[in-house]
């Protein structure tokens, strides 16, 4: 498993790169998207919300998050420091052989960046999406400029996904070549038929204005939203490898990056990557430079990089919110027992709703609207997290881990609730001040 921290404006292209034709650029998305073997690696990303621990209903200036930003940056950790668009933290931990590996390290990395935004008078705030109005681009790069330019075409959910949602988003690897529970092409089937239990049971975007009032998961609203084909699952009954390959070229092409470093990005119209391989539509002809790149800027709920990315879960409240999710995706997936669990409880759900792809079907819009106070997604996230426990103490899992992930059962999943409840409730109650404000 590859660290999955693509953020970057990309190699600087030579003037005259080899032309990519449409079968090498099948060879390549067929060859470089699923990475078959035994499951070793783990890995997590924490996005994270920036509030002033003194009055967090009030925005953080650019300036404060840029020093904030540095300080985080200056610090001698293991994990990955990237900034999103909003100004919003996210660390990427290194792939990791063990579950404890993996939150071990997140955990000693998360204490030494709150140490040092905590000198600065911030805090870091875990919520699917920033409740705070208004919310600017903080980041100005030919990347994210041609990203606007893009999304602004479609309406305005392109701006409020890169610009105030936060996730937790997991890495787990493809799985074996051969059929079974840990088999590759169970294992992509898995991610997308439990990705609904998990919107659902880790929502925590509640929304009480506009077009996703009422939704317990605002930020997958925000994610169906964008433009038809480029936060969409691929069709779950054919072979993955082939399925990602057509989704990966029949998807339009969001930008085409400048010669010179600093010139602005073509945004073409209407041009698919496949268009582009045969016939040349854009500025100029298309290399493995441009498709490698292409795949960074797709963003559906399971997104296979080598291993798979799980894409569709909110950033989680509390200290050790975060860990809950790593690890019952961790136990759901590379536990023998459970995954079967796992896949038979989700498919049943799956099946019962029809067969649309994510996150457009009427499941996962269920599952943003009403958690786990739907009875069919609530009984399914019941028999999840419990074949999870089941499997914590089989895969090494420590106490406090165990216990984390008991309490968040007993105090969501059992009760048909979810983390975005209990915003909801706080919302309406009198606006606390003074430490009682403190995220």
């Amino acid at each position: 498993m590859s660290q999955s921290t693509t953020r970057d404006e990309g190699p600087v292209m030579p003037h005259d790169p080899p032309r990519l034709t449409e079968a090498a650029a099948e060879d390549l998305v067929h060859g470089i998207c699923f990475k078959t073997g035994p499951p070793r690696l783990l890995g997590a990303e924490l996005e994270w919300l920036l509030f002033d621990a003194e009055r967090p209903a009030l925005p953080v200036s650019h300036e404060r998050l840029a020093a904030a930003h540095d300080a985080a940056r200056a610090l001698p950790l293991g994990s990955g420091i990237t900034v999103e668009p909003g100004g919003q933290l996210e660390l990427s931990s290194a792939p990791a052989t063990s579950l404890t590996g993996c939150l071990d390290g997140l955990q000693a990395d998360l204490a030494a960046v709150r140490g040092a935004l905590r000198d600065q008078g911030l805090v870091l705030r875990g919520l699917g999406q920033d409740p705070r109005r208004p919310q600017r681009r903080m980041l100005t790069s030919p990347r994210y400029d041609a990203m606007e330019t893009y999304f602004d075409r479609t309406g305005p959910a392109g701006r409020a996904m890169m610009c105030t949602s936060a996730s937790v988003q997991l890495c787990v690897d493809a799985g074996h070549e051969e059929p079974g529970p840990l088999g590759h092409g169970r294992r992509w089937r898995l991610a997308h038929l439990l990705g609904a239990v998990l919107v659902a049971a880790f929502a925590n975007s509640p929304a009480h204005e506009g077009p996703y009032a009422g939704w317990r998961c605002a930020r997958q609203g925000i994610w169906s939203d964008l433009d038809t084909r480029r936060s969409l699952a691929p069709p779950l009954d054919g072979e993955p490898r082939g399925a990602w390959t057509r989704q990966a070229l029949d998807t339009e092409v969001m930008c085409v990056r400048a010669h010179g470093e600093g010139a602005p990005w073509a945004v073409p119209r209407g041009l698919t990557f496949r268009d582009w391989l045969r016939s040349g539509g854009g500025p100029r002809p298309p290399t493995a430079e441009d498709l490698d790149y292409h795949l960074t800027t797709l963003f559906p709920p399971v997104r296979p990089r080598g291993h798979l990315e799980l894409r569709m879960i909110d950033a989680q409240p509390g200290d050790d919110g975060w860990l809950v999710p790593v690890a019952v995706v961790h136990a759901l997936f590379d536990d023998p027992e459970a995954a079967e669990t796992a896949y038979r409880v989700a498919k049943g759900l799956a099946d019962s709703y029809g067969a649309q792809p994510a996150p457009r079907n009427r499941l996962w819009r269920t599952a943003a609207r009403q958690g786990l106070s739907d009875p069919e997604l609530r009984a399914a996230a019941r028999a999840c997290f419990r074949a999870a426990a089941e499997a914590l103490p089989r895969l090494g899992a420590g106490t406090h881990v165990r216990d984390t992930v008991s309490e968040f059962t007993d105090r969501y999943v059992k009760r048909g609730r979810c983390p975005a409840d209990d915003r909801a409730v706080q919302q309406q109650s009198p606006q606390p001040t003074g430490e009682e404000a403190r995220p």
